[in-house]
């Protein structure tokens, strides 16, 4: 090949490598504010389902603690439920709503209620309930003294006469699979915000 034809060859190359259209800075700049906030949303979709949610109290079951309507904010996170937490349960069974209870003993121990005196005991010991608006009088379909399953909690609402909880076989023992997570505090009303025991 003659040194002119090669130079023919590249000439043409070179020319045809500068009439490639190369995208503007404006449509690089789109691109990259789009992906950081596909990325962006992503990121919050997943700490919104899996870290915190938002969740509003429906019904009266949890006063005088939290109110009908409050707004709560919930984590979920690697969350093992202990006695005395506030949780939301995702019970899709018979009552296809979340519902939000106190849990009252975990799996492996033994709960007593005396409905005639209203007391509560897990493992022979009387709770000590401040948080409660009424005793504990009305029994359901669930027999006691009840041991608790395995990977299962009892629940109760702090609001005893109208709770509907794990006294009723409609709700009993609730798997920690379904537990959402735990409340952590009252975003609404602003004016009793704060943290929830």
């Amino acid at each position: 090949m003659s040194k002119q034809t090669a130079n023919k060859k590249n000439n043409i190359s070179k020319s045809a490598r500068k009439k490639k259209p190369c995208p503007s800075n404006f449509t690089v700049n789109v691109f990259d504010w789009a992906s950081a906030f596909v990325a962006a949303l992503s990121l919050v979709v997943l700490v919104m389902t899996f870290c915190v949610r938002v969740v509003n109290i429906d019904g009266g079951s949890m006063m005088p603690t939290l109110q009908d309507k409050n707004k709560t904010l919930v984590t979920g996170l690697n969350y093992e439920p202990k006695v005395g937490d506030i949780v939301v349960i995702s019970h899709g069974v018979s009552l296809n709503k979340m519902i939000v209870k106190r849990v009252i003993a975990v799996g492996g121990q033994t709960v007593d209620i005396d409905f005639k005196t209203g007391e509560v005991t897990v493992d022979g010991v009387v709770l000590d309930e401040p948080y409660i608006n009424g005793k504990t009088l009305r029994q359901d379909d669930v027999a006691f003294p009840l041991e608790v399953a395995e990977g299962t909690v009892f629940v109760l609402g702090d609001n005893r006469p109208i709770s509907h909880d794990s006294r009723a076989s409609e709700v009993g023992l609730i798997e920690t699979q379904n537990i959402v997570g735990k409340v952590r505090c009252r975003l609404f009303p602003f004016d009793k915000f704060g943290t929830i025991e």
